[in-house]
């Protein structure tokens, strides 16, 4: 343990001095052959929740049963009613002059049922639409298959907790590469499993359906790892040789750093991520293709003090770990921010939980410049982690974004620092050798954020979502994406208040 202590610690350290040394070098032009883009997800922006053929998604049941649960009580069923106006969304985005479109597949506007039997044909041309007219205007669509959206008859099957979920996500990704697959050349699985397991046993912010805490979470996890599986091989085997595309799965992650110099809280910070990343990164992008030791020997130390028979975490077969090793084209990484990491050993005793497992307490530096929400060295630090960690493996930037409450209208100056200084945190990671490829800005425009609804926007454009016409209007931050796409360059001079 001490030596891999001494390791992180001294990894840590250097990374500090050489992001204080270097960022005033960094050259703020990016390679010519890297790619920008922006991102959304289906029940964010699509509306249209029963239209033409749809079936109902978890949120669909949650927002319409619970509206208490949605911090506005507030739902998707219009969002931003991209079903409809999906022409003028790519309008926007031919405006942008982004490289690429990230959006993702609404599983049960395509398959209603959430089974092969029933396929809609109004979802499916939705899609095709879309695609196509991207793909005229020089814009690639990169397309994620699950993004928190299942289908609420899955659901009522035990949703990720029953691992039959991944054999049906099996058949609807077989589905997707048959409709798309001859013009959609990057694919993602999974959008932030962490997430999806983590609050749907945790604190319920993102999660629709929460499982039973210490429990449910590690068997929603080992689910969602096997559909990833099953879905990359299934493209590897029937799809790849014809259609040439890449596959891979998004995984996100704050950067830890430990409140101290403590020892406890050292080890903390490697703790934290190797249970927040590892846990997914791990059995894919890791040698062993299993979950991280410090992972396993803590969750069963833990499970044997709270006197349980076996560990809470379930393992993998032999054969599972081995289908899982090597399952990604790429990585996706979704970061927006950074935590101060202390040690915190919860007393044990019922319930048990991922939180009481992982051990930390975490909170913010209010000394972190240029704010304790904007904290691009940190960005850094995890790019080159990933590096280390994992053999530098393909790197795709899949979101970054700042979110506000739209105090200041369209003039969104904090959301326009935030970019320029994350991009920067890229390119010298780039430039110190991450193999980084592609960046994408969260969000393309304001839309529903699960259960914080519309009080929270990430948008680029501003959507006015009082009028019928879902009015969308380019805030600050787009001219300033707009002129950094052209150029390749960050613009300087960007202030923050």
């Amino acid at each position: 343990m001490h030596g891999v202590l001494s390791t992180f610690n001294i990894f840590y350290i250097f990374l500090i001095l050489w992001y204080s040394i270097h960022a005033k070098k960094c050259i703020d032009k990016f390679p010519k052959d890297f790619k920008f883009g922006v991102g959304t997800s289906a029940y964010q922006i699509e509306g249209g929740w029963n239209a033409s053929g749809k079936g109902e998604n978890i949120w669909d049941r949650l927002t319409h049963t619970h509206p208490e649960a949605i911090n506005d009580r507030d739902n998707g069923d219009i969002a931003c009613d991209s079903y409809h106006l999906w022409k003028t969304d790519v309008e926007n985005l031919k405006y942008l002059g982004v490289h690429h479109y990230r959006f993702s597949l609404s599983w049960s506007r395509i398959l209603p049922t959430g089974f092969v039997n029933q396929i809609n044909k109004d979802g499916v041309e939705y899609y095709n639409n879309l695609i196509n007219s991207l793909l005229a205007n020089g814009i690639e669509p990169i397309v994620t298959l699950y993004h928190w959206d299942l289908p609420q008859t899955l659901q009522d099957l035990g949703g990720w907790s029953n691992v039959k979920t991944a054999d049906y996500f099996a058949d609807f990704v077989r589905v997707a590469f048959r409709l798309y697959g001859n013009r959609v050349k990057t694919w993602t699985t999974i959008n932030e499993p962490y997430r999806i397991c983590y609050d749907s046993a945790g604190d319920f912010e993102i999660s629709a359906v929460p499982v039973l805490p210490g429990f449910g979470c590690y068997l929603c996890a080992r689910s969602l790892l096997i559909a990833h599986s099953k879905a990359y091989h299934i493209y590897d085997k029937e799809f790849r040789k014809q259609q040439k595309g890449k596959i891979g799965i998004i995984l996100d992650s704050s950067w830890p750093i430990p409140k101290t110099n403590k020892t406890d809280d050292i080890e903390a910070a490697e703790r934290y991520i190797q249970m927040m990343l590892g846990w997914f990164a791990h059995p894919i992008f890791s040698k062993d293709g299993d979950y991280p030791e410090i992972m396993k020997k803590t969750i069963q130390e833990r499970s044997a003090k709270e006197n349980y028979r076996e560990s809470r975490l379930p393992s993998f077969t032999k054969e599972e770990i081995n289908a899982l090793k090597g399952t990604s084209d790429y990585l996706g990484i979704n970061h927006y921010e950074t935590e101060w990491i202390e040690n915190f050993e919860f007393p044990i005793g019922k319930p048990p939980s991922y939180f009481k497992d992982i051990a930390v307490k975490r909170s913010k530096n209010p000394k972190w410049k240029p704010s304790p929400d904007i904290v691009p060295w940190g960005f850094y630090k995890l790019l080159r982690w990933v590096a280390k960690e994992y053999n530098n493996p393909l790197v795709y930037i899949t979101e970054n974004g700042y979110g506000d409450n739209n105090s200041n209208g369209l003039q969104d100056s904090n959301r326009i620092v935030y970019l320029a200084e994350y991009m920067k945190a890229v390119l010298q990671a780039i430039q110190d050798g991450s193999n980084i490829k592609k960046y994408t800005v969260w969000s393309f425009m304001d839309n529903m954020e699960w259960r914080r609804g519309y009080s929270i926007k990430y948008g680029l454009f501003n959507v006015d979502f009082t009028s019928p016409n879902r009015t969308r209007t380019p805030k600050t931050s787009a001219k300033f994406y707009k002129q950094l796409i052209k150029t390749g360059t960050i613009p300087k001079g960007t202030v923050f208040q």
